[in-house]
């Protein structure tokens, strides 16, 4: 399918405003980016039980942070997408299938909107600079938040892969039992995938299980208090010292190293970065990643690879969708200025 023409972008010379957008399963961020600066991100829920409802919650969020120097938009969304076209093919979590994202945007906008994985949004995020330029040639990022997502970024550019889609390592996966050959296949994620066994929702679950089993826990005083345990609670009662919350980041953890463990073993990248909502447990899910990560890793590979939280946190991937905005501009030049290192598709 041959991408949508976009309108042209204003004239507005060296102080282009760009407007990135990250949309998650429960939420909708925008952020801008002028002059290598980007503005704290805003965030709405996220309400939509459809595609229609969802392009609305997007197209207003953008004309709140819109102004007239706005040059484009850059979108992320957790889906398959066919970058070329910005056409989404599938979406896990989303309201999203075989749904032209882009050319819908464009019409409502009329600006020039390029769409993306979130993941492989995060991962240009941690991987360039304000200003486009590379920080790091091998970069491997799973987010862990509502689902599990992945971004590529190989040889400094960011690698899609024949169609587009490249880096959906939460759909990798990590235990399956292959005594009688392959299990027959389920619906996505799939029993035994990264995403089926380590996602945020799974810590929602790991963590009201272990309330019930240790009511004497924080977690399980909060849930005989009437209190619905999730994830946030899990984070909140592990940094208050709480071993019953501890453990359940343990386990997310362990299970996130091996997927680590995959990728290193896959990509010898320089850097393995954990971002996503969940990341906000900081070493407490990181410190055994990182360990079980190693313990899988075959010796003499990734011995330059480092295994860290995103530097941006939750905003990885609202300031990711407004790099890639300037990024994918004809324009992009005045955006960013001469010394641009192009971002392209490997």
């Amino acid at each position: 399918m041959p991408p949508p023409s976009p309108p042209p972008a204003p004239e507005t010379g060296s102080d282009g405003h760009l407007i990135g957008v990250d949309v998650g399963g429960t939420k909708v961020a925008v952020a801008t980016l002028e002059d290598e600066a980007l503005s704290s991100p805003t965030l709405q829920p996220t309400e939509a039980t459809s595609a229609d409802g969802l392009v609305d919650e997007i197209v207003a969020a953008v004309e709140a942070a819109r102004n007239p120097r706005t040059q484009a938009v850059g979108v992320g969304v957790p889906s398959v997408v066919d970058f070329q076209s910005g056409h989404v093919r599938s979406s896990v979590n989303l309201h999203m299938e075989d749904f032209d994202l882009r050319g819908v945007l464009q019409d409502r906008l009329g600006l020039p909107v390029f769409v993306d994985n979130d993941a492989t949004l995060a991962a240009v995020a941690e991987a360039f600079d304000e200003g486009g330029r590379a920080l790091v040639q091998n970069l491997v990022m799973f987010t862990v938040g509502t689902g599990i997502g992945g971004g590529l970024v190989l040889d400094g550019k960011v690698y899609r892969g024949s169609t587009g889609a490249a880096g959906e390592l939460g759909h990798t996966l990590v235990r399956a039992s292959l005594g009688d050959g392959a299990q027959k296949p389920g619906k996505f994620p799939q029993a035994g995938s990264l995403e089926s066994l380590a996602a945020g929702r799974v810590l929602d679950r790991i963590g009201a299980e272990l309330a019930r089993e240790h009511p004497e826990s924080e977690l399980g005083k909060w849930a005989k208090a009437g209190e619905h345990i999730d994830g946030h609670d899990v984070v909140k009662a592990a940094y208050e010292g709480d071993q019953t919350a501890i453990g359940a980041l343990r386990i997310l953890g362990e299970r996130l190293g091996v997927g680590i463990a995959n990728a290193i073993n896959t990509f010898d990248p320089d850097e393995v970065v954990i971002g996503g909502g969940v990341s906000s447990a900081g070493e407490l899910l990181l410190g055994p990643a990182r360990d079980a990560a190693l313990e899988y890793v075959l010796p003499g590979v990734g011995t330059q690879t480092e295994i860290r939280l995103a530097r941006h946190g939750v905003a990885a991937g609202v300031r990711g969708a407004a790099l890639l905005a300037g990024l994918e501009l004809s324009a992009a030049d005045r955006a960013f200025g001469s010394t641009r290192v192009e971002v392209e598709s490997a």
